[in-house]
C-alpha cells in the first residue's frame, strides 16, 4: 500500500492560498498573493530537495495541476525541481477534467475523490505526494487517506484568504518526527498520523 504525504506552505493565521505569485490565486478577492517568495532559503532548499530524492508520485487537483502546467510543465531550465516535476508520474483528481495529455506522465483519475484516491493508495507503487491542492487535501483528509504532513509554516499573517481546514476536520492526532527551522523563521515540521 502507499502513503499519501501531502506538503503546504501555510501561514500562522492557517493561510495556505496563493503562495509563489500574485495572480496565483486571487479567488474571492485574494490580494496577498506571492507572499512565501521572500522565505526562499537554502534551508528550505535542501529540506525539499530530500522530497524529491526518493521515488515518489504527484497527486495533484484539477486547478493545481493546471497551474503547474504552467509554471514547470514547459520548463527547461535546468532546475533540478523542474526535472523532477516533468519526470515524474503524475495524478489529476477531477470531477470535470476530459484528459490529462497536457503535462507529459500524468494520469487522469475522474470522479470522486476519496474512491479514486483511495484504489491508486490500495495499489502498489510509490508514495504519492501531494504539494498543494488544499481541496483535495481537505477530502483526503476527511477520508482518512493523508499518512504525512510537511508543513512550511511562515512567520506571518494574512488576515484573510484560504485556510488548510475551513469548517470542521475529523479529530486525526498526528506524532512530530521532525522540524528544522530556515534561516527565514520557516519551520518546517513533518508530522506522521498515529
Amino acid at each position: 500500500m502507499r502513503s499519501i504525504n501531502a506538503t503546504l506552505s501555510i501561514t500562522l493565521d492557517g493561510v495556505v492560498q496563493g503562495l509563489g505569485r500574485a495572480d496565483e490565486d486571487t479567488r474571492g478577492g485574494f490580494t496577498h498573493g506571492g507572499w512565501g517568495g521572500g522565505y526562499n532559503d537554502e534551508v528550505m532548499g535542501r529540506e525539499m530537495g530530500k522530497g524529491m530524492a526518493k521515488p515518489t508520485d504527484m497527486l495533484f487537483g484539477h486547478r493545481t495541476w493546471t497551474d503547474f502546467i504552467t509554471a514547470w510543465g514547459n520548463a527547461t531550465d535546468g532546475n533540478p525541481f523542474t526535472t523532477h516535476m516533468n519526470a515524474a508520474t503524475k495524478y489529476v483528481v477531477s470531477r470535470t477534467l476530459e484528459n490529462a495529455d497536457a503535462w507529459q506522465n500524468s494520469i487522469l483519475l475522474p470522479g470522486e475523490a476519496s474512491e479514486t484516491v483511495a484504489s491508486l493508495k490500495a495499489e502498489p507503487g510509490n508514495d504519492l505526494t501531494i504539494i498543494g491542492s488544499v481541496a483535495l487535501v481537505r477530502d483526503l483528509h476527511s477520508a482518512g487517506l493523508v499518512d504525512n504532513y510537511t508543513l512550511l509554516i511562515h512567520p506571518l499573517t494574512l488576515g484573510t484568504g484560504t485556510r488548510l481546514f475551513e469548517g470542521p476536520a475529523p479529530l486525526t492526532e498526528f506524532e512530530l518526527t521532525g522540524s528544522v527551522t530556515t534561516t527565514k523563521g520557516v519551520i518546517i515540521a513533518h508530522y506522521t498520523r498515529r
